[in-house]
């Protein structure tokens, strides 16, 4: 099953590459460059559809629509959709030939549903006009599908034999909370970027120059509402916006401390010393971008690498729970 194997591992990349690039288009606010779905303005790109976004820019020349944005929205969608139709060949192959795979055609069919559910979530963040539920929950479907591909590709790849790892079951415990706290704080981080509350707090390591400002959980958290609003229609407060922004600083210490006393013991076991290498290393860099993003206002290429970067500190976490399992 090689082609199973090399599906998998292309779809991998490419799902790493799609979770990336919404990001850029969520951070380069081109989440509406595209203002219906699948297509742009009823056209295949956003070429065909110039006459249509010239009339937007017309009417709202500082509005959602333009043909850079139109642009950015549409190549996402080309990559998503490309990534959909690799996962939909897995899930066939696995089930034609289930004998051939280490683990049956369950996880690939599961990967095939999420991804059906993603594409619904991706239509669904541009009716809803980017409402910040929707489009968290399609972050965390898009680190999902990365993180269910990662296990489905370990799986088929198998291991050396000769390969030497220690009994790890002292560890179990520690690497599954460890994914969820990443977990976690991805999902504070997703809540962050689509409430647009990234610089409610633009010093470090105090928030607006106290250690506990104003906060407002309550609008902050409430789930169900628009974009920049509270769900009585209200314009949403700063000390929302700062309650969101301070949990998420306040989790990012949690998971620091406890990955970093997580990754001692990786060190300290045999076998295991590279990956615990891998996840300090993303983890400092994961705390240097956040950092660097509040000190320098966000510059786009920090943002989207702050993203990408959290994406591949879980992929670290996925492999560590693998491989403490794999035995």
């Amino acid at each position: 099953m090689t082609l199973y194997r090399n599906l998998i591992l292309a779809a991998l990349i490419l799902t790493f590459g799609v979770v990336s690039l919404g990001a850029y288009v969520r951070l380069s606010d081109a989440g509406l460059g595209c203002p219906d779905w699948p297509g742009c303005y009823g056209k295949l790109t956003p070429h065909h559809a110039a006459d249509a976004i010239d009339t937007a820019l017309a009417e709202r020349p500082d509005g959602p629509v333009s043909h850079a944005k139109a642009w950015k929205e549409m190549v996402h969608r080309y990559f998503a959709g490309t990534l959909g139709l690799l996962v939909l060949a897995i899930a066939v192959l696995g089930w034609r030939g289930q004998r051939d795979t280490r683990g049956g055609p369950g996880l690939p069919l599961v990967l095939l549903i999420l991804i059906t559910f993603q594409a619904l979530l991706g239509m669904w963040t541009v009716t809803q006009l980017l409402k910040p539920l929707v489009v968290s929950a399609h972050l965390l479907g898009g680190m999902a599908t990365l993180s269910l591909l990662l296990w489905l590709w370990l799986r088929e790849r198998g291991h050396s034999s000769h390969a030497y790892y220690a009994r790890a079951d002292h560890l179990r415990g520690g690497a599954a909370l460890g994914l969820a706290l990443v977990v976690t704080q991805i999902a504070l981080g997703g809540w962050v970027s689509t409430n647009y509350a990234a610089l409610a707090c633009t010093d470090f390591p105090m928030c607006q120059g106290v250690w506990m400002p104003p906060m407002d959980f309550e609008h902050g958290f409430t789930l169900h509402r628009e974009l920049g609003e509270t769900a009585s229609g209200e314009l949403l407060p700063m000390a929302a916006l700062t309650a969101i922004h301070w949990v998420h600083r306040a989790m990012a210490l949690i998971v620091t401390v406890y990955l970093g006393w997580l990754v001692l013991r990786l060190l300290r076991t045999p076998g295991y010393a590279g990956v615990g290498l891998a996840v300090g290393g993303l983890l400092t860099l994961q705390v240097s971008l956040g950092i660097s993003n509040v000190l320098f206002s966000l510059p786009l290429g920090l943002a989207v690498a702050h993203n990408a970067g959290a994406a591949l500190l879980l992929a670290s976490m996925v492999l560590l729970n693998y491989q403490v399992r794999r035995r």
